[in-house]
């Protein structure tokens, strides 16, 4: 690595040693499969409500090979109450191809995960990186933010992640592909425990003294209003209800009981319809509705 680098790698290379979070995907015997289904998972969702989710998904169905062979209604049954279930339609997808093209192997190229359904740059480069040590610049909302504090003095990144952006985190990774896959999850979990959103721990920083943010006087963000997410009244809330009625059920619904999860007929009606389309419920010629098949 160059100079510039190691100056920020090392110390929180070491910070990570130190403060790491013991969670199954990282543990030396997780599998390529198993890293994908946590990545997957912890898109927008926080490592505490994946945790369970994970462990009962990964004793049901330990490889691409098992989930392939379900039904895709039992993955959006599994995944309960994430959010956004329409990335269990996409794992499961993901886990048909990964069969068919793979002979049940995660691949290890990132070309060949970047063609799997559902996956973004950021999984790939993940998985890639996490899983095969390789070495990727892996830029989720946590390093994004760490890197905008600590070299470019900003309180938070662009709305969007930049080239500039992927090209700074690219001039900071080791060149050795093993040590790259750990400070990739190394600023990772610096941005999830110190460097946080909101209030961040700054004395706690194993870099404090070389934060460009730090030293200009930590000035606030001055770019567009950053709106939080909603969720209560939301159509995302109708449809969570609606869905929940068919993964509690052991078969089939009627309208009347997915009637019954919200009182708003318009909004509930909107939101069945935008879950049809998504995949996500499948009507059936008799008027009932049922998880996909």
């Amino acid at each position: 690595m160059n100079t510039t680098s190691f100056t920020y790698t090392a110390p929180i290379l070491d910070w990570y040693e130190a403060n790491a979070r013991d969670l199954p995907w990282r543990a030396p015997d997780a599998t390529p499969w198993g890293i994908l289904v946590s990545e997957i998972m912890l898109q927008q969702t926080p490592v505490a409500r994946v945790l369970p989710v994970w462990d009962a998904w990964m004793a049901r169905w330990p490889t691409p090979a098992a989930l392939a062979a379900a039904p895709s209604g039992e993955a959006v049954r599994a995944w309960g109450r994430l959010g956004y279930p329409r990335r269990a339609l996409r794992l499961h997808e993901s886990a048909r191809a990964i069969t068919d093209r793979h002979g049940g192997e995660v691949p290890s190229s990132h070309e060949d995960l970047l063609a799997l359904p559902g996956i973004g740059a950021y999984t790939a480069a993940a998985v890639a990186s996490f899983a095969f040590r390789q070495r990727h610049a892996v830029l989720d909302t946590n390093v994004r933010r760490v890197l905008a504090r600590l070299l470019s003095g900003d309180e938070y990144p662009p709305k969007s992640q930049t080239r500039a952006e992927l090209k700074l985190a690219e001039t900071l990774l080791p060149l050795d592909p093993p040590t790259a896959a750990r400070w990739a999850v190394a600023v990772m979990e610096l941005g999830a425990l110190v460097c946080t959103a909101r209030t961040p721990r700054c004395t706690d920083c194993p870099v404090l003294d070389k934060c460009t943010w730090q030293r200009n006087g930590r000035p606030a963000y001055s770019g567009p209003p950053r709106r939080g997410q909603t969720y209560a009244g939301t159509d995302r809330q109708c449809r969570g209800r609606i869905l929940a009625v068919l993964r509690e059920a052991e078969g089939p619904v009627t309208k009347p009981a997915i009637d019954i999860a919200w009182s708003d007929a318009p909004q509930r009606e909107r939101a069945l319809d935008t879950l049809i389309a998504d995949g996500l419920i499948d009507p059936l010629n008799d008027g009932r509705y049922t998880l996909p098949t």
